[in-house]
């Protein structure tokens, strides 16, 4: 009897590790994590169905894509930096600053709109590459550096407006914001959207297809061990806080299109939004892992949500508690897959 018991015993101690490595390995499939999200996002769009009939329509669908695209963009990039290592808190102030530049240029000094909207990609790229220069070369913590960049931002951001609201109404500029291709399919699909998954797609194409895509995961992975064979671990952290920067100026350009106005905070709210998606799709804190469609499927996760509990006449106050809930999650579940995996 006690033979049996103790095989029994020890039978049941092999299933059990057996399905902690099959667990263990499912978890280390690079698909893995957005499957997940992509099971979990159906799921948030039946909950939200049954529970109220304007959530599931075309026009619904097409303000929740509008309403994300700025953050998408801004996740987008902040994805291979993450990756590589880095961190971009600025990002949001960039936004609100362009949208100002944008607003003073043409408004307060007359010069031509899309000279001003150069002018902005310019001034996103100048702030990434600061960033990128303490980070690399000065070799100071991202998490400060960009956190210092932010508030240096969002004060000149309220210097220029005095924290006041500019109008930005031009005809053929607003369009980026709130104009529509292929009117055929139900009135026509928002042009920020497309842009956003535009930015996406080439983002993926050069992770996930180019010399300089491997060069972003193996800086993240082993910064040390990467230097050691050569590879140019600096350079790639500095051009990837410079494109950082340019999405922040872009956001801040389809934002302020968007609203026909530059408000200094506009997008500053949502940088928590922009960092869950990011952890939430699946990029590692620690560097070296992640997919750039999981935070696409994250950015969609988070915008549904906020745009279902809208809906459902959920407290904006509650909202903000979601958001943070979720972000604390994404964290937990990274440190969860992390330490499963061994890394």
């Amino acid at each position: 009897m006690t033979i049996t018991s103790t095989t029994s015993s020890a039978a049941s101690e092999q299933q059990a590790v057996t399905t902690r490595q099959r667990l263990i390995a499912l978890l280390g499939q690079p698909w893995s994590g957005v499957a997940i999200l992509l099971v979990f996002y159906i799921g948030l769009l039946i909950v939200f169905t049954l529970l109220t009939p304007f959530f599931f329509t075309l026009r619904n669908m097409m303000a929740i894509g509008s309403n994300i695209a700025f953050m998408g963009l801004m996740a987008a990039a902040g994805t291979p930096l993450i990756i590589a290592g880095g961190l971009d808190l600025s990002v949001a102030a960039i936004a609100g600053l362009v949208g100002v530049l944008l607003a003073v240029l043409h408004g307060d000094v007359g010069i031509n709109i899309w000279i001003a909207a150069l002018a902005a990609l310019l001034l996103g790229a100048f702030i990434g590459s600061i960033n990128g220069l303490f980070a690399t070369r000065l070799k100071l913590n991202p998490l400060i550096v960009t956190l210092g960049m932010m508030s240096i931002v969002s004060g000149a951001a309220l210097i220029l407006t005095g924290g006041l609201t500019k109008p930005l109404m031009v005809p053929g500029f607003n369009w980026i914001g709130s104009g529509r291709l292929f009117r055929e399919i139900g009135g026509g699909i928002p042009i920020p959207p497309i842009l956003m998954i535009v930015v996406f797609v080439i983002l993926s194409i050069v992770l996930r297809r180019t010399r300089f895509g491997r060069f972003v995961y193996a800086a993240g992975g082993n910064a040390e061990a990467s230097r050691l064979i050569g590879l140019p671990v600096e350079r790639v952290q500095m051009i990837l806080y410079i494109i950082s920067g340019v999405s922040g100026a872009v956001a801040g350009i389809i934002l302020a299109a968007m609203l026909g106005a530059a408000a200094p905070n506009a997008a500053s709210a949502h940088l928590l939004t922009v960092i869950a998606a990011i952890i939430l799709g699946g990029t590692s804190l620690y560097g070296g892992r992640g997919s750039v469609w999981g935070t696409l499927l994250a950015v969609l996760i988070l915008g549904t949500l906020n745009n279902g509990l809208t809906l459902l006449d959920v407290s904006s106050f509650w909202q903000d508690v979601t958001r943070g809930v979720v972000l604390v999650a994404a964290v937990s579940l990274d440190q969860i897959r992390t330490r499963a995996l061994g890394d």
